[in-house]
């Protein structure tokens, strides 16, 4: 039986944030937080609601890409996020940011940003985020989802992913506390998203201090064509920027745009 099973009453123990995890619920199961949290983001009292699910039944990534977790595995959560001024590419940065940062070091490895959603460790995935818009007769809003790895070990993974997916607790070689780990995140969010507002730049240095691909020749396609080039920087409005290898400068958008090989 696990020892730390998620609680909102001890995540939410001396949680020092401003916006984020103002109200928290934690599900034993559901379909998928992002789901049954974009019901909840009809009402903007709500603002900054955290859902955490102890296990999803159709838990999906970018792309609608399904998500793997057994119970209690991992933090799986989905945040309220109302009336933002944040455009989604520079709140996408912000949320990747804040998880990587969340994560920190683990083990030998810190963790990295895999543009435009994924959180690596040792060159495997750890987390990914998966940013949806709502729009509602009363308001407009933001929901995050958020996936980490925690407690899997290498065959919890099918087969087809444990080369390119790894755990907290694969990387550090111990058990990590979810409990902690989810007070962590939320401070994180909490602290870059509001960081996003006041101030951009702070928010895109750390974003190439992180980034794995910076600098890099990458291919990546974008609504269906394929291109290659040299990562050369971020756009907050645009998204990325490459220098392509038939000459030119291109940037390409998160929501259409997917990295085929770095």
């Amino acid at each position: 039986m696990p020892t730390d099973l998620l609680d909102p009453d001890k995540i939410k123990a001396n949680l020092k944030t401003k916006r984020i995890g103002r109200k928290i619920l934690v599900f034993d199961s559901t379909s998928s937080t992002n789901d049954i949290t974009a019901e909840y983001a009809k009402n903007k009292d709500n603002d900054g609601l955290v859902i955490f699910a102890e296990q999803q039944s159709a838990g999906r990534g970018r792309a609608g890409c399904k998500w793997h977790s057994s119970r209690a595995d991992s933090i799986l959560c989905s945040i309220v996020f109302i009336e933002s001024a944040l455009k989604a590419e520079l709140l996408s940065l912000a949320c990747a940011v804040a998880v990587a940062d969340a994560l920190g070091k683990v083990g030998i490895s810190e963790a990295k940003i895999k543009w435009p959603n994924d959180i690596l460790l040792t060159g495997k995935k750890v987390a990914g985020i998966l940013l949806e818009s709502k729009t509602t007769n009363t308001n407009n809003a933001y929901i995050i989802g958020v996936g980490i790895n925690c407690h899997q070990t290498r065959d919890s993974f099918p087969s087809e992913l444990q080369s390119t997916a790894t755990s907290i607790d694969i990387e550090s070689q111990t058990i990590c506390d979810r409990i902690l780990l989810a007070k962590r995140l939320l401070t994180s969010i909490d602290s870059w998203l509001d960081m996003a507002e006041k101030n951009s730049k702070d928010v895109t240095d750390r974003w190439r201090e992180l980034s794995i691909q910076l600098g890099h020749r990458i291919t990546l396609s974008y609504n269906g064509r394929k291109f290659a080039g040299n990562c050369i920087g971020i756009d907050l409005q645009k998204g990325l920027i490459l220098q392509l290898d038939t000459g030119g400068v291109r940037m390409f958008d998160a929501a259409h745009t997917t990295i085929v090989k770095q």
